[in-house]
Parts: structure tokens; sequence; C-alpha cells
């Protein structure tokens, strides 16, 4: 959560001109993102799947279960969301983050609330860990009795608007995925999405202003996230990266794709046929890179378990039930970390 105290942004702190990462940032020396690696890794396995889900790229079921099962992440073209949308969401992103502190402000997360709704820089409950290099502006939007658009910024005047037509795209977009990874599986359709049930959705903007020492911090520390699954835009500047076989991976930009990211409740159900993704995001020292995350999660009074359809001999149960509000209350209190919280719930043989 956002200390009480603490009201500084990482932008602020760049625009005051600091030369040296202040310590709260320096991650530890296994967590550091050698920065002169990436490229290597990403060459030799050559990105993450690009998946056409337009009628000329034929029926991508296929292809979405096998990205589900070797990446857990993927990008989709020709999806439904038409460009100038996607465009208009990071220019108003852009927009606002340029916008000066004290306007800013007057949206500022709630200090006593970890991940509340508005303007932060910090989402854990954990007071002692070191900090995103990362502003982000968090919107509530679905169901819709969540949305309360006075709560988001006004600036640009569209704003609230391009909030509300995005959010009910990308929910279209979720469901229409969440059928094509349940027939992957073979499963019926809605089984995924009838497993989540009613469907919480959160909007996050990202802000990764330029590092003075990027070789030391993190733009998002390693995680998995925790609901059913993430679609994500980004500028074209790089900074994504996925873990494959033990090494990142950077997700190249394509300005008309959605990444896909299949969080640790879909892998759950899928009783750890496929994999949630386990990524992160490195800076650089001269440029400012944007990003928005629209996660889709289930409500936190629901329980998760894995489908039974998946469960035989030669793959038993791997995974307890859980009630998924107490899922985030462990997510938020301990902390991301790669993906200790799923792996709580392994079932021993």
């Amino acid at each position: 959560m956002e200390a009480a105290a603490e009201t500084q942004r990482v932008q602020t702190l760049v625009e005051a001109g600091v030369a040296h990462l202040p310590p709260r940032y320096v991650q530890p020396p296994e967590l550091r993102p050698h920065l002169s690696r990436r490229s290597s890794a990403t060459a030799d396995c050559g990105g993450i799947p690009v998946i056409d889900l337009g009628p000329s790229g034929g029926d991508p079921a296929a292809a979405i279960g096998r990205a589900c099962r070797e990446w857990g992440a993927f990008q989709v073209l020709n999806h439904g969301v038409r460009p100038g949308l996607l465009e208009e969401v990071r220019a108003m992103g852009s927009s606002f983050f340029r916008g000066p502190t004290e306007a800013k402000l007057r949206f500022a997360c709630d200090p006593r609330s970890p991940a509340s709704e508005g303007y932060g820089s910090r989402m854990l409950a954990k007071d002692d860990g070191v900090l995103d290099w990362r502003d982000y502006l968090d919107h509530h939007t679905l169901p819709e009795s969540r949305r309360n658009p006075s709560r988001w910024p006004d600036f640009p005047s569209s704003y609230r608007d391009v909030v509300i037509e995005y959010s009910n795209n990308i929910k279209k977009l979720a469901q229409t995925l969440l059928c094509m990874i349940s027939q992957s599986l073979g499963l019926p359709p809605l089984y995924i999405e009838e497993a989540v049930g009613e469907v919480y959705q959160n909007i996050t903007i990202s802000y990764y202003p330029p590092c003075p020492q990027p070789d030391l911090a993190l733009g998002l520390q390693s995680h998995s996230d925790m609901g059913a699954i993430t679609l994500l835009i980004q500028d074209d500047v790089e900074g994504l990266e996925v873990l494959k076989d033990g090494e990142w991976v950077q997700v190249q930009p394509l300005s008309d794709a959605v990444v896909v990211i299949l969080a640790d409740q879909t892998e759950v159900i899928s009783n750890g046929e496929y994999k949630s993704a386990v990524h992160r995001a490195v800076v650089n020292a001269h440029h400012p890179r944007l990003s928005v995350a629209t996660f889709y999660d289930p409500c936190k009074t629901r329980k998760i378990y894995p489908a039974m359809q998946l469960v035989t001999k030669q793959s038993p149960l791997k995974y307890r039930e859980v009630l998924y509000g107490d899922y985030v209350s462990s997510w938020y209190s301990k902390g991301p970390e790669g993906k200790r919280n799923i792996d709580a719930l392994l079932i021993s043989h």
C-alpha cells in the first residue's frame, strides 16, 4: 500500500534530477535484470508466440493451447478491439503522467489500503520490501457497480469515456480468449468463464520513468498474476519480459497487438496443464515506458479448484481448492516473489 507519509512518486524523483538510485529501489544482486544478457535469450527462442485471431489465421485453438502450455503468454492480432482505441488509451495514459503533480495527486490512491483505486507508486502491504521503479493509475471498472468515473482523471476531457469503452471491449476479448482456452483443454467453451464467475476487472496504467541505474532496479518485480487472465498493451519501448526455461525473454512491442498473460487461477482450473506466466518489467536510462494491463479476476468470495475432467490417473489432482479472497490477501501481504503463492496450493503426492 502507499505509506501514509509517502507522497513522492518515482516520476517526481526523476524530475528532481536524482543521479543515483535511492537504496529502497536497489534490487538484491540475484534479482537484478542483467540487461546485457536479454537480447541473446530473446534471439535464441524467438520471443513469445504471436497468434492471429482473424479469419485468415485459421483456427487459433491449437496455437493458443501450445502457447498456454509452453509459455503461459502470447500476443494476439486481429482481436476485435479497434487499433484506434488502443492508441487512444495509450495517449490518454501518457497525457495523465505528463500532467502537473498537483493535478495527478487529486486522484491519489488511499494510503491505508493495498491496491486501492487511484494514482500511486506502491501496491503491497509490506513496508520492508524493495520498491518498483514505477508509478501507476488503477481503475476499478467491473462489475459496473464498482465503476465510479468521478475517481478517474478528467484530463483529457474524453478520459472517462475512453476508459469505459476500453473496459467493455477488453471484457469481450477476455471472454473470447477464455472460451478458446477452455476448448483447447477439451473443456466446454464456457467452462473457465463459469468457474471464474462474476468478473472483477481492474485497468492499471503503469508508467516507468527513465532510471539513473537501470541495472540495479526493476520496474515491476518478478511475479505471476493472481487472477484468471491479464490483457496488456504497451507503447513502443521494450521492457516487458517473460520467464521461459530459466531465461528472461523480451516481449517485442507490437502496436496493434494485445499481450495475453495467463494468471494463477487459470493454472489451477487447468490442473497445471497450462502455466501462469512469470513476468517482470525492466527499465532503461533514457526513455519512459507505458503499459496498460487489464486484470480479469474472480470475486473474492469465489472458490477456485481444478476441473475434474482434467484429473486422471496420469494427471492426479495438483491443486487444492482456494477461496479467491484468501489468495488475494496472501499475495498482497507476502509480495509477488515469482510464483510462491500458487506453489502454496500444490498437493503433495
